[in-house]
């Protein structure tokens, strides 16, 4: 059966239609995930939900063990990732409660966490050129029209360490770079799941403008946690006309990712 794994950010703790029917605990090499992992299904298909900062919403972003969670994900079978991120807009257009697809990463966590499999044995350099699996993505922008939900379809995540938030500064560099959200939990889920060949993909809801750039203002948790809990029931209803979308067999680049990637 095909099993579909999806990372729930703040505010996602369960799916409308998926019958969850056991909790796993998985131990690996990197030490505990998140949470226990809930397994459910949804028209034929197994869903693998994982609430990223766990129960309670205990976990900081930098205090996430990334690792563990998309092993965790592989070791049940999971090959496939849809991931909920919470993001501050630094393009003034992108108002809260809208959902991007983003395409593009610039990484500001490195060094800040650990960000591969591979720190000894094995010298691995996967292509990253396209962050994001193409054909998830092609899932996601179809399942929201069907979903009659509008998203922007591409974007480039600003990924950062936090946990404080950014000066006006910093926004106003992440800007001129190029970055369109921000948030503190997209990096290095992504790249962790193209070194263990798995499709990824993210919905990105903007809770708040970033820092500076619009008026000026004290930016709070409670703004963010109020529009992600608005915002919630669109994610729900694009992952769930998603799941349905998604193709038996993949035919994009993902499951190739260590080809000619090791020295």
């Amino acid at each position: 059966m095909q099993k579909i794994g999806v990372i729930g950010g703040s505010g996602l703790y369960d799916i409308p239609g998926v019958r969850f029917v056991k909790e796993e605990t998985v131990e690996t090499p990197y030490g505990p995930p998140s949470d226990k992992f809930r397994v459910g299904e949804l028209d034929g298909k197994t869903i693998v939900f994982l609430p990223r900062h766990g129960a309670g919403h205990a976990l900081p972003p930098h205090k996430i063990n990334y690792r563990a969670n998309i092993w965790g994900m592989r070791s049940l079978g999971a090959d496939q990732i849809f991931a909920v991120n919470a993001t501050g807009a630094i393009d003034p257009e992108l108002g809260p409660g809208s959902i991007v697809l983003p395409d593009q990463i610039i990484d500001f966590t490195m060094g800040g966490r650990p960000a591969t499999f591979y720190e000894s044995g094995d010298v691995v350099h996967v292509d990253f050129t396209r962050p994001y699996c193409p054909e998830l993505r092609r899932v996601l922008a179809e399942a929201a029209g069907k979903a009659g939900i509008p998203v922007v379809g591409s974007g480039t995540y600003v990924a950062v360490n936090g946990p404080r938030l950014e000066t006006a500064a910093e926004i106003q560099f992440f800007s001129r770079i190029g970055g369109h959200i921000l948030g503190m939990t997209g990096m290095p889920e992504a790249v962790l799941a193209r070194e263990l060949e798995m499709c990824f993909s993210v919905l990105a809801v903007v809770t708040n403008y970033a820092a500076g750039v619009k008026e000026e203002k004290k930016l709070t948790t409670t703004e963010v946690l109020e529009v992600m809990a608005r915002s919630t029931e669109k994610v729900k209803g694009i992952l769930k006309e998603a799941f349905s979308l998604i193709p038996e067999k993949r035919t994009c680049p993902c499951p190739e990712a260590l080809k000619d990637a090791r020295l």
